[in-house]
């Protein structure tokens, strides 16, 4: 059995000659051919060749067949006592390769150079945030003094205490024709 190990975007990828291998989005247009030179390890039946850190002369050739996404995922973030639920959700781009041969630059075929490509990003229009209501704090005389302003005074009203409702005003007597004599 045939196979090698690039490596495209920072990764590893086992790659076997007619498979197709999902790799991070690549800036070419679909139905191109690629070359890919970052061999670290070619198997040929008994023969391994191990690159330091690749192996000389030998890359892989390979037909862009679609780009894709990939699964949905789910990304929540949550702290307890302090009402902080965010859930967002993310779905990561795929450059799908069909793996046309794997081995020596001898017997390739003649390799399409990479076409690199504009990626246009949809904008799509966001949902409005909601405003979250803020406690004031709580004023120092410093801050009071710092902070205040010509506001017009309101009238404050006088307390009432139980007793005070209890009183009696005194009366002032009525005077009669019967008490002038």
């Amino acid at each position: 059995m045939k196979y090698a190990i690039i490596e495209s975007g920072g990764k590893q990828y086992k790659v076997v000659e007619g498979e197709r291998v999902d790799v991070d989005r690549l800036a070419v247009e679909p139905d191109t051919e690629l070359k890919l030179e970052q061999v670290l390890l070619l198997v040929d039946g008994d023969k391994v060749d191990v690159g330091t850190p690749t192996v000389s002369g030998i890359s892989v050739l390979a037909k862009v067949e679609q780009h894709v996404k990939g699964p949905k995922l789910i990304v929540f973030k949550y702290r307890p006592k302090k009402r902080i639920r965010v859930k967002t959700g993310h779905r990561q781009t795929y450059t799908r390769l069909i793996i046309e041969q794997v081995g020596d630059s001898k017997s390739e075929k003649a390799a399409v150079v990479e076409k690199p490509v504009k990626v246009e990003k949809t904008v799509t229009a966001k949902k409005p945030a909601v405003e979250k209501t803020v406690k004031p704090e709580k004023a120092t005389p410093a801050k009071k003094a710092a902070t205040t302003t010509k506001t017009e005074k309101k009238p404050v009203a006088k307390k009432v205490t139980p007793a005070a409702k209890t009183e009696k005003k005194p009366v002032a007597k009525k005077t009669t024709k019967t008490d002038k004599k």
